[in-house]
C-alpha cells in the first residue's frame, strides 16, 4: 500500500516538475515586437482633417491605435502647442485597454487662437513595436462669446462709432492742408476722392455737435484754400493723391495726372458743405464763394477725351504721348463711380450730354443684369453685385429712395446688392470660419500683405466692417446685428483709436491694423444717411444735381 503511494507521489512530483518545466521553456522566449498605426483621431468627436474651427475651450482629442500603448512613451510623442510654438499643458489618459489616447488642455486655451497637436513616431507600442506614422493636425478655438464693452443703446452705439471715425478725418488730419491722408502710414499723402468723404463726415459732426460748426468751417475753409492755391490741377481735375504739403501730385500706379472719379468725390463733400453753410456769415459765403470756384472750373466734358468719345475717360496721364496711355480706363456701369456721370451732367460750366451716359456709362443698357442671386434680383451689374462700395462712394450724396431710370430702380439696386452680399456670406460656400448673420461684408479693403476688392466672386475670407456697416439704409437689420457684433464681440481686435480697423480675417486670425480713409468715410456717411438722410438731402438740393439729374432722365420724389 505504501509502495502505491509512493508511486503516485512520484509521478505526481515529476508531472509538476515537467509543468514548470514548460512554463520556464514559455516565459522565455521572446517576445515579438508589433508596430502600431494610428486608426482614426477626433476632437470633440469630430475627425478634423487637416483644420478644423470653433473649438471650445477645453476640448478633447482622442488618438485610436491599432494596439496597446506603451505608456511611459506617450509623454514624449504628444504635444499640443500654440501659436507660438510653445508647449500647451496636456493631461492624459486611456481607453479601450490602453489602445486610446485621451489629452485635454490641463487648462483653458485662449480663444481665437490656433493650436498644434501633434503625435510622433516616438510613441511605442506595449510589445516594443513603433507607430509607423505619426498624426499632425491644427485647431482654432472659438470666438469669446462674453462681451468686450458695456451694452448700450443702440442708438448710443451708433454716436460712438460715428464720433470714433470720425476722429481719422478730424484728428489724422494733414496738420498743413488739413485733407484725409489715405490711410494711417501715408505721411503726408492725402486722398481727393476720401477728403470729399471727410468733408461730409465733417457736416454730419458739426450737426451732431462732435465739434462746433466754426471749428468745421474753418477745417473746410483749409482745404478749399490748399485747393485752390497749391493743389495740381488739369482742366480744373484733381489727381488721386496729392502730397499734402506742397500740393504736388503723388503717382498713383500710372496715373500722374488727373483723376475724374476721385475729383467727384471730393466735387460732392464740397457741394454738401456748400449747401450746410448757408448763412449769411462772412467766412461761410467765402467757403461758398470757394467751393463754387472749384466746382466750376472742373471741365468734365474735356474727359470724353474732349469730344472725341462718347464716354468719360478716368484717369488723364499729362506725360504720356499715346492716346491710350493718355487717357485710360473708359468710365463704364455698373460700379462706383454714377457720381461722376451725375455730376457731369450737372456742370453749368462744363456739362456733358445724355448721349454720353447712355453710351459710356450704360453701355446703351449692357450693364443690366436682371439674374437672381440667392433669391434676389439684381437689376445691374456684374455677377452676385461686385465689391459693395458700388452702393455706397456715389450714394453718400446721391439719394437712391424712389431713384429710377431707364435702366434701374436705384433703391432695388442697392439693396439688392447689400442682401445678396449677406445672404453669400451667411451661405458661406467657400467655408471661411466666422461668416455668419452677424459677421458679414465684402468690399474692397486691406488683406494679408495687400489690398483687394473682396466680393461674392473674389473671396478670401476678409470681412471689412465699413461693408455691412456702411449699407445700414439697405440692410438695417443685418448691419445692424454685424454692427453689434464687430463692437461688442470682436472688439478687442479690432476696435481702435478711429474705430473699426479695415478688415480681418478669422480664417486665418489675421486682424488689420490700417485705417484708410475712403472706407472710414462711408462709415460715418451712411450711418448719417440712415439716420436722418442728411448728406442725401444736402446734396440732391443743389439745383445743379437736380438740373443733371433730369437731364440724364432720372425721375424722383426730390427731383
Amino acid at each position: 500500500m505504501s509502495t502505491s503511494i509512493d508511486l503516485i507521489r512520484c509521478l505526481y512530483i515529476f508531472l509538476l516538475l515537467q509543468a514548470c518545466k514548460k512554463s520556464d521553456n514559455a516565459s522565455t522566449q521572446p517576445v515579438t515586437p508589433q508596430n502600431m498605426t494610428v486608426v482614426t483621431y477626433t476632437i470633440n468627436g469630430s475627425n478634423p482633417g487637416s483644420n478644423i474651427y470653433n473649438i471650445n475651450a477645453i476640448p478633447v482629442i482622442k488618438i485610436q491605435l491599432s494596439s496597446k500603448v506603451n505608456r511611459q512613451t506617450t509623454a514624449g510623442a504628444f504635444s499640443l502647442k500654440d501659436a507660438y510654438g510653445s508647449l500647451v499643458s496636456t493631461t492624459l489618459s486611456y481607453e479601450n485597454n490602453d489602445s486610446t489616447i485621451v489629452a485635454q488642455p490641463a487648462s483653458a486655451l485662449h480663444y481665437l487662437s490656433t493650436y498644434a497637436v501633434s503625435l510622433s513616431t516616438a510613441l511605442k507600442s506595449a510589445s516594443g513595436g513603433s507607430l509607423t506614422s505619426g498624426v499632425d493636425f491644427h485647431f482654432v478655438t472659438q470666438i469669446d462669446s462674453t462681451d468686450k464693452f458695456p451694452r448700450i443703446t443702440d442708438s448710443a452705439l451708433l454716436d460712438l462709432v460715428q464720433q470714433q471715425t470720425f476722429k481719422y478725418f478730424w484728428d489724422f488730419g494733414h496738420p498743413i492742408c488739413g485733407m484725409a491722408r489715405e490711410r494711417n502710414t501715408s505721411g503726408d499723402v492725402v486722398t481727393t476722392g476720401g477728403t470729399g468723404f471727410g468733408i461730409m463726415g465733417m457736416v454730419a459732426a458739426v450737426n451732431r455737435g462732435f465739434i462746433t460748426r466754426t471749428d468745421g468751417l474753418n477745417r473746410i475753409t483749409t482745404i478749399t484754400n490748399f485747393l485752390l492755391t497749391k493743389a495740381q490741377r488739369w482742366h480744373g481735375a484733381f489727381a488721386h493723391w496729392i502730397n499734402g504739403t506742397t500740393g504736388a501730385i503723388v503717382p498713383f500706379g500710372n496715373n500722374n495726372g488727373a483723376d475724374i472719379v476721385e475729383t467727384s468725390y471730393l466735387v460732392a463733400g464740397l457741394l454738401c458743405a456748400r449747401q450746410y453753410f448757408n448763412t449769411t456769415a462772412p467766412a461761410e459765403a467765402a467757403l461758398r464763394d470757394s467751393i463754387n470756384s472749384l466746382w466750376n472750373t472742373v471741365e468734365w466734358n474735356w474727359f470724353t477725351q474732349n469730344g472725341a468719345q462718347q464716354s468719360l475717360y478716368w484717369q488723364y496721364n499729362p506725360s504720356y504721348t499715346n492716346t491710350s496711355d493718355i487717357w485710360s480706363i473708359a468710365v463704364t456701369g455698373w460700379n462706383e463711380a454714377l457720381i461722376t456721370y451725375v455730376l457731369s451732367a450737372s456742370s453749368a460750366t462744363h456739362g456733358i450730354t445724355k448721349a454720353v451716359y447712355d453710351n459710356g456709362w450704360a453701355k446703351n443698357g449692357a450693364m443690366k443684369n436682371g439674374a437672381a442671386y440667392y433669391g434676389v434680383t439684381l437689376p445691374l451689374g456684374p455677377s452676385m453685385g461686385g465689391p459693395l462700395f458700388f452702393a455706397h462712394y456715389s450714394f453718400l450724396g446721391i439719394n437712391p429712395n424712389g431713384l429710377s431710370d431707364t435702366y434701374a430702380n436705384y433703391w432695388q439696386q442697392n439693396v439688392a446688392h447689400s442682401q445678396i452680399n449677406y445672404n453669400y456670406c451667411v451661405a458661406d460656400p467657400l467655408g471661411y470660419n466666422g461668416y455668419s448673420t452677424s459677421c458679414w461684408g465684402l468690399t474692397a479693403s486691406d488683406i494679408a500683405n495687400g489690398y483687394t476688392a473682396s466680393s461674392p466672386t473674389n473671396d478670401g475670407g476678409y470681412i471689412a466692417p465699413t461693408a455691412a456697416i456702411s449699407s445700414l439704409p439697405y440692410t438695417p437689420v443685418q448691419s445692424m446685428n454685424a454692427l453689434r457684433f464687430f463692437y461688442y464681440k470682436l472688439g478687442d481686435k479690432i476696435w481702435g483709436q478711429y474705430g473699426f480697423t479695415d478688415a480681418f480675417n478669422l480664417n486665418t486670425l489675421w486682424y488689420a491694423s490700417s485705417y484708410l480713409a475712403i472706407d472710414q468715410g462711408p462709415e460715418i456717411v451712411m450711418i448719417e444717411n440712415y439716420r436722418t438722410g442728411l448728406l442725401w438731402n444736402l446734396f440732391t438740393s443743389c439745383p445743379e444735381v437736380k438740373t443733371g439729374l433730369k437731364n440724364l432722365g432720372f425721375t424722383a420724389p426730390y427731383l
